[in-house]
């Protein structure tokens, strides 16, 4: 890659952003729409360091990430082994593998009642909802991928011996790697939509999220606070996206041949 695209990569997004800012402040200031309705990035960044400077928002944003971590942990190490199991077994995928599918086109809300019936205003309650969002889409995207892992590969690996778990561990899950990446990354996702609702809806013990403090922000009319609120969730993602799973799919990328 050469300096000039190099160069070229970094700044085309800032310039980009720039723009949306500029634009965004531009609208706000000539009241293009009503000011308490969204207020301008001059004061949304106020209210983010006010918030960062009285703890709250680094409070939330530190409680909200452990429910997180926790609950798509969980999830991975749940999903991963279900969607090996409903790729290979056809009786499995017949019956799980349809079920799982039904049960993912559920809205992340719809949990929630269950959630809090079955564990109360709680802690787990908000986990629990976390963790169904960010489940059915790894068991499933994994799922795919031992479906489509060359029977070539399989039927050498047989030859050679291979049997039972070693065959999983060191043939169809390598085989499989690029789509557990793209399930892990869309079940994060899920999570964290999942993850708000709960906090959206939810009385914890555990303490504000994010989430919650979206409702906080509501409730004081405080639109500066929700998109405050709403640009820490975005750079979260983004902070996530960049650091494992780009490179995670890079390092596939390259492992494969698909990139120089």
């Amino acid at each position: 890659m050469t300096l000039y695209r190099r160069v070229a990569e970094a700044v085309i997004p800032i310039c980009f952003f720039i723009l949306m800012l500029g634009l965004w402040e531009t609208g706000y200031r000539r009241e293009w729409w009503p000011g308490y309705l969204l207020p301008g990035p001059i004061e949304v960044s106020r209210a983010l360091v006010a918030g960062l400077q009285d703890g709250s928002l680094v409070l939330a944003t530190r409680i909200s990430l452990v429910r997180l971590g926790v609950a798509f942990a969980l999830a991975m190490v749940i999903g991963v082994p279900l969607g090996l199991l409903n790729g290979s077994v056809s009786v499995v995928r017949r019956t799980l593998g349809t079920f799982a599918l039904g049960l993912q086109t559920l809205p992340s809300f719809c949990w929630l009642p269950l959630a809090v019936l079955w564990f109360g205003l709680s802690e787990r309650a908000i986990l629990f909802v976390t963790l169904m969002g960010a489940l059915l889409a790894i068991v499933i995207a994994v799922s795919d991928g031992v479906q489509n892992t060359p029977p070539l590969y399989v039927r050498a690996a047989r030859m050679m011996g291979a049997r039972g778990w070693r065959l999983y561990g060191e043939v169809i899950l390598p085989a499989a790697f690029p789509s557990v990446i793209s399930g892990a990354k869309q079940g994060w996702a899920f999570a964290w939509r999942s993850l708000v609702a709960g906090e959206l809806l939810s009385v914890s013990t555990g303490g504000l999220g994010l989430g919650q403090m979206l409702m906080v922000g509501r409730d004081l009319n405080d639109m500066s606070l929700v998109v405050a609120v709403m640009t820490i969730m975005v750079g979260i993602g983004v902070v996530a996206d960049r650091l494992l799973f780009a490179r995670l799919e890079r390092s596939v990328r390259r492992r494969w041949g698909l990139t120089g």
